[in-house]
C-alpha cells in the first residue's frame, strides 16, 4: 500500500461472548459441587465414601452421644457448611446444581460474589440445624446443597417479582433502567405472585412428611426442614446487603 492510498479503519471485532451467562460466583460455585461429587464417586471406595461423609456431612446425633461417631463433637463446627458440598448420587447433583444456577444467578448479579456465598452458606448452615430438630434422637445424615439453594430462593423471591422501576433522562428523555425495589415482608404477602410462589414453596416441602403414608414407603430421602430452614434464612437475611436505594439491575 503506498503512502498516498487512504486510511481504511479496520472492522470492529465484535465482542467474544461467554461460553456460560452465569456469574462467576455462581459459575464456581456448581464447578465446586460437580469436582466434588467427581472426586468422592470415582477416587473413594465404598468405605472411603462413608468416611467422608462421616467427616463432612453434618449428623445430629454427635449432640447426643460424641462418642459414639469418628471426631466426637468437634466436626459440628465444619459440617454444618460442608454437608452442602455432598451428594447422594448424580440425579441429587444435578437437580441442585440446576436449581442453583437459577436461583443464584439473580442474587449474585444484584450483590456480588461474597454476600451470595454467604447466603449460601448460612442459609444451609440453617437448614442442618432444622434438620437436627426435627430428627434427633434418630441418627440420620445430612447432605446436599438443598439448604443452601433453598436460601438463595428466599434471597431472590424479595425482589424477582417486583416490576423493573425505568425513568426518563431529564435531559434526552431516555428511558434508564433503575432495577427493581427490594419488597418487604408485607408487600411479599399482598401481592399475588409472590405471596402464591411462597405458599406453594411451603407446602409442598411442609408435604413431604405426608409422603410415606401416600407412597406406602417407609420413609421419602428429602430433607424438607433444610428447604424450609434455608428458604426462611434467605428470606430474611438478604436486605442486610442492600445498599443505596434497594434499586438494582439484575440483567
Amino acid at each position: 500500500m503506498s503512502d498516498l492510498e487512504p486510511h481504511r479503519p479496520r472492522p470492529a471485532v465484535p465482542a467474544r461472548e461467554p461460553i456460560l451467562l452465569l456469574p462467576g460466583a455462581v459459575t464456581a460455585l456448581c464447578m465446586l459441587l460437580i469436582v466434588v461429587h467427581l472426586a468422592s464417586t470415582f477416587g473413594l471406595d465404598e468405605e472411603g465414601q462413608l468416611q467422608l461423609s462421616l467427616w463432612l456431612g453434618f449428623l445430629p446425633y454427635r449432640l447426643i452421644d460424641p462418642l459414639a461417631v469418628p471426631g466426637g463433637m468437634l466436626p459440628i463446627l465444619w459440617t454444618l457448611f460442608t454437608h452442602a458440598l455432598l451428594h447422594a448420587g448424580f440425579e441429587h447433583l444435578i437437580f441442585n446444581t440446576l436449581w442453583l444456577a437459577i436461583f443464584a444467578t439473580p442474587v449474585a448479579r444484584r450483590y456480588g460474589t461474597v454476600p451470595t456465598l454467604l447466603v449460601f452458606f448460612l442459609s444451609a448452615a440453617v437448614g442442618a440445624i432444622a434438620f437436627a430438630a426435627t430428627t434427633l434422637p434418630d441418627i440420620a445424615i445430612l447432605i446436599g446443597a438443598s439448604g443452601g439453594v433453598a436460601g438463595l430462593t428466599g434471597a431472590a423471591t424479595r425482589f424477582m417479582f417486583q416490576p423493573v422501576i425505568v425513568e426518563r433522562d431529564p435531559e434526552t428523555g431516555e428511558p434508564i433502567v433503575l432495577g427493581r425495589r427490594l419488597a418487604s415482608l408485607r408487600e411479599l404477602l399482598s401481592s399475588s405472585r409472590p405471596r402464591a410462589f411462597i405458599i406453594i414453596w411451603v407446602g409442598l416441602n411442609a408435604a413431604v412428611p405426608l409422603l410415606p403414608l401416600l407412597m406406602g414407603a417407609e420413609f421419602v430421602q428429602i430433607a424438607w426442614q433444610a428447604h424450609l430452614g434455608g428458604f426462611f434464612t434467605g428470606l430474611l437475611l438478604v436486605p442486610l446487603f442492600e445498599r443505596g436505594p434497594g434499586l438494582r439491575v439484575e440483567d
